[in-house]
């Protein structure tokens, strides 16, 4: 089959002809891939940048925002049937740990995550277990919800820990208006009435917001907007999908009394001077990935028709391609691979 291959950090992947995966323990399944999302943490890979988090022998297959069909299963593998369309959370988990057993899945201690740690999605096929699977509707578009698998959970999972604090009077704001933001702000717009001001350096994505449910877009005036529909109270919370350059400071910047600052994209660094950190009580929290359950709820927003996933589709063959326009911020949207 066709994969996806990371071979040495720094250069492009290829795309190179491999063994198919094969079940190798009783709850394993292996998925038909129909999408493969492409995501800025492949981006954080092939530059290196996470190799002391996975220290992952080379040459391996990327791609852990998956969807597709089962066509295999282990004589273990419970709740899905051959066939089924599923969407597979990126983590392999064990179930049994503390964190599994407190529902926290994605702090798995014996847990795989897809495409970083052992072979993922980004090829013909790809093997999980069947924890790791969300069913999906028949009529459901494996394409678009395969970007789902990561940015869309992080992302409600960030949300869903805020929104019982957000009234209709608050002001959240989403820093980052791109794969991620995009469907953050459908998700707060359907569970919550606060008021949502959607921050992009770029009008194409601050259009791309406004037309997915923001109340207020802005761009370098994002001060003066939030200062105006907060009267002056500054964000209930900012939740920074960036986490680049200047975004943690302005994110910090943006915030009221108590607010918090969520970081959901990651690469920079974020300092907060103390005196400002205690005068104005504020919170930080971090958001990796989400839980199985955060999965199965933003499956059932989606196909409730809440959420729509705008993808720009790939071949599988054309990968290069799909990392390129990434890396030149020229997706509209989520790149998705398509075997």
């Amino acid at each position: 089959m066709l994969a996806v291959r990371l071979e040495q950090y720094g250069r492009m992947p290829v795309v190179a002809e491999v063994p198919e995966p094969v079940l190798q323990d009783s709850d394993d399944v292996i998925v038909a891939v129909e999408g493969a999302g492409v995501c800025r943490t492949d981006l954080h890979a092939i530059h290196g940048e996470l190799a002391d988090v996975f220290p992952t022998p080379m040459p391996f297959t990327l791609g852990h925002e998956v969807a597709g069909v089962v066509v295999q299963k282990g004589s273990a593998a419970r709740g899905v049937d051959l066939g089924t369309k599923v969407v597979l959370h990126p983590l392999m988990t064990c179930g049994l740990c503390r964190a599994c057993r407190r529902g926290e899945d994605q702090h798995c201690a014996e847990g795989q995550f897809v495409g970083l740690a052992v072979d993922g999605g980004m090829a013909q096929f790809v093997r999980t277990n069947a924890r790791a699977l969300v069913p999906l509707a028949s009529t459901t578009d494996t394409r678009e919800v395969a970007p789902l698998a990561d940015a869309g959970i992080t992302a409600y999972h960030a949300l869903r820990r805020e929104v019982p604090q957000l009234t209709a009077e608050s002001v959240a704001v989403i820093l980052g208006c791109g794969g991620l933001g995009h469907l953050a702000i459908q998700m707060l717009r359907a569970m919550s009435d606060c008021i949502i001001v959607a921050v992009d350096p770029k009008e194409a994505a601050r259009d791309l917001a406004k037309s997915v449910g923001a109340d207020h877009v802005a761009g370098d005036d994002a001060a003066e907007v939030v200062a105006e529909v907060s009267r002056g109270a500054g964000a209930t919370a900012v939740f920074d999908f960036v986490g680049e350059g200047d975004a943690p400071a302005l994110s910090v910047s943006l915030l009221g009394a108590q607010g918090l600052y969520s970081a959901v994209g990651y690469g920079g660094t974020s300092a907060i001077p103390t005196m400002e950190l205690v005068l104005k009580e504020l919170r930080v929290q971090g958001n990796m990935v989400g839980t199985y359950q955060d999965l199965a709820e933003l499956i059932a927003l989606y196909e409730r028709g809440l959420l729509q996933s705008h993808v720009v589709s790939y071949p599988l063959a054309e990968a290069h391609r799909a990392f390129d326009d990434l890396e030149k911020g020229s997706v509209r949207g989520r790149a998705v691979l398509v075997p």
